[in-house]
């Protein structure tokens, strides 16, 4: 009896340790590349998760889960645990993040993530929890450029009658239809085969999407138009995030802030690089009459107050 006592004891002994230290396996969705600005926050946010040996993070790079809107579905319904998007898809959630994507309205890399790191940015990331989804962080994905294959554009008149793919952003389209661009919606994943098909004559994103992307194979002119910063965000399913301890909380949101700093590092450089290197893969890149394309979407500016108080867009305008 002692015998069968002990081996009983050893056994239960032996399946507590395995469960305890069994990982928590973690899905994490985005829709690029392992090489662009949301790999390297995924992967720094995969190194702080795991380096307690708790948890395991299992990445889906490629939109390999689906486009954005539907994985931020994926996070309310909690088939995915962490997601880093762009403000594109976050508009359609919480509507308030569209702010950050009025045109011109950052002076430059600074003074956006001034913003974002202050009271007003991190009051944004207490509007999520309404809506079921966690935020972590502000990520990064740098100033968004105009790449087309008819024609060099540097004044906003070379840019009427292009038909530009855009996100699903109305802040973004109602100032290039205000320019005269077709604005065309569509979802990230359908764009190499809309611009090699000639379905569309451009897109817009910032460098780090456009080096990673390999867009230089598909589109003939970039211009430097830096028309608006975008953000991006670090996200979590509250299914996940809500039986968590205050301590492992603590731990995802300093996985967040890991994430968010590797975008940005990733950004700095790629704003160093990427015209070098998109030039050599044979892109004709030109800068352009930046306050001319600025003065063409004033007439837009009146709308954004409505929607978003004017009081909040000088203050993000104020901010130094």
């Amino acid at each position: 009896m002692k015998n069968g006592l002990l081996a009983a004891a050893l056994t239960l002994g032996l399946s507590w340790t395995a469960a305890a230290g069994a990982q928590t396996p973690l899905k994490l969705a985005y829709a690029l590349s392992t090489s662009s600005h949301y790999g390297a926050g995924a992967k720094a946010l995969a190194e702080s998760l795991e380096k307690g040996g708790q948890y395991k993070v299992e990445a889906f790079p490629n939109s390999a889960l689906g486009g954005e809107r539907e994985v931020i579905e994926g996070l309310q319904l909690g088939t995915i645990d962490l997601a880093i998007v762009s403000t594109g898809a976050t508009l359609n959630f919480v509507p308030k993040t569209g702010v950050f994507d009025i045109p011109f309205l950052f002076r430059d890399l600074n003074h956006a993530r001034h913003v974002l790191d202050g009271k007003i940015g991190q009051d944004m990331l207490a509007e999520f929890p309404k809506r079921g989804i966690v935020a972590l962080a502000w990520g990064e994905q740098g100033f968004r450029h105009l790449t087309n294959n008819v024609r060099p554009v540097v004044t906003p008149d070379d840019a009427k009658g292009l038909k530009i793919r855009t996100t699903e952003n109305p802040i973004h389209i109602a100032a290039f239809r205000q320019m005269g661009i077709l604005a065309t919606p569509m979802a990230w994943p359908e764009v190499a085969t809309a611009l090699q098909q000639g379905t569309i004559d451009g897109q817009e994103n910032p460098l780090s999407v456009i080096v990673s992307a390999k867009l230089p194979q598909l589109q003939k002119y970039l211009s430097l138009t830096a028309h608006v910063y975008g953000p991006a965000l670090v996200l979590m399913s509250p299914a996940t995030y809500d039986g968590l301890s205050d301590a492992d909380k603590q731990l995802f949101k300093e996985a967040g802030v890991a994430a968010a700093q590797a975008m940005r590092v990733y950004v700095d450089d790629i704003e160093k690089s990427g015209v070098d290197a998109v030039k050599e893969q044979g892109m004709q890149v030109n800068t352009v009459d930046h306050a001319a394309f600025a003065k063409a979407v004033e007439p837009v500016y009146p709308q954004y107050y409505k929607q978003f108080g004017q009081e909040l867009v000088d203050a993000i305008r104020q901010t130094q």
